[in-house]
């Protein structure tokens, strides 16, 4: 069932291109393992349980992760009741909602596919921002949910998590243990292509999660008809994550590619804004402010 949310097709092209590419590699990192280890069985064994773990488990694994927990509408009320109207008004099902107990102002969406999504918010982000602006963030990550974008991202994150894993796996187990020469250049190698396609996955994600972000604000405030609300919390939200200390940021910061406004982002348009996960605070306002223009919103 399709929602109502606005269809985004640069979106949905993205993420086959993406996948499509990731796909390839996947598939050529698989054959090269299976060609070096000489052990099929184990190859497809170590790749598809962790993508399996990954793809299935993905949302509990978010939120244990930040610490957040299903709260019911008894529990969280408003929360709930926003929710409620937002998923009537774009018709689709209704995510689980959680909440997770921590300073850090900020929210995501988890799970592979739109019945199974999770809807995580933190305390932080519910004490700071008024009724509009909450709607408004809830918007964005229930249009993550409805476009789909968060399975992609889930199993297109995957193959850089394997690839750095095998990586640490040979830089402290085999090559370590290893004195057979033969076996040394096996392991060398098998490094060397872990570490190309980490960068070469790292950076195809990277890409398709700006974009994301970009095509969550644009289809969330067109929902709304709201613009200037969700202009509101990106601007709030941003300015007081620059006051949370450092330590708390660098916990989180594994979950940048989720998160509604990133944890620590680089600044301005340097070579940094090829390895962020968002686009700059500066380029999505200007984009909410021309569609609060064509939108003709009232100030």
């Amino acid at each position: 069932m399709k929602s109502r949310f606005a269809p985004d097709r640069g979106l949905s092209s993205r993420m086959i291109i993406t996948s499509f590419l990731l796909g390839l590699l996947y598939v050529g990192f698989v054959a090269l393992l299976i060609a070096l280890t000489k052990s099929a069985v184990l190859a497809i064994v170590i790749a598809g349980g962790a993508l399996f773990v990954q793809y299935w488990f993905s949302d509990r694994i978010a939120l244990y992760a930040m610490r957040g927990r299903i709260v019911t509408p008894e529990e969280a009320p408003q929360l709930h009741g926003a929710i409620d109207r937002l998923c009537a008004l774009a018709d689709m099902p209704k995510p689980r909602v959680a909440v997770a107990d921590v300073d850090l102002p900020n929210a995501f969406a988890t799970g592979r596919n739109p019945n199974k999504a999770v809807v995580c918010v933190t305390t932080g982000i519910m004490r700071r921002l008024d009724t509009d602006e909450l709607e408004g963030v809830l918007s964005h990550e229930l249009s993550h949910v409805a476009h789909r974008d968060v399975a992609v991202m889930t199993i297109a994150s995957f193959l850089g998590v394997l690839a750095g894993l095998i990586t640490r796996f040979g830089l402290y187990g085999g090559l370590g243990r290893n004195r057979d020469q033969n076996t040394a250049v096996i392991v060398l190698t098998i490094i060397a292509v872990s570490i190309a396609v980490y960068a070469i996955s790292f950076l195809l994600t990277r890409a398709l999660s700006r974009y994301r972000e970009l095509a969550a604000d644009r289809a969330g405030a067109m929902l709304t008809g709201r613009p200037s609300a969700l202009a509101s919390a990106l601007t709030k939200i941003s300015g007081d994550i620059a006051r949370i200390p450092s330590r708390d940021l660098r916990q989180a910061e594994a979950f940048n590619a989720f998160f509604f406004v990133p944890a620590i982002s680089g600044k301005g348009a340097s070579l940094s804004s090829l390895f962020s996960t968002h686009p700059p605070l500066e380029k999505r306002l200007d984009r909410l402010g021309v569609l609060s223009r064509e939108l003709g919103e009232q100030a």
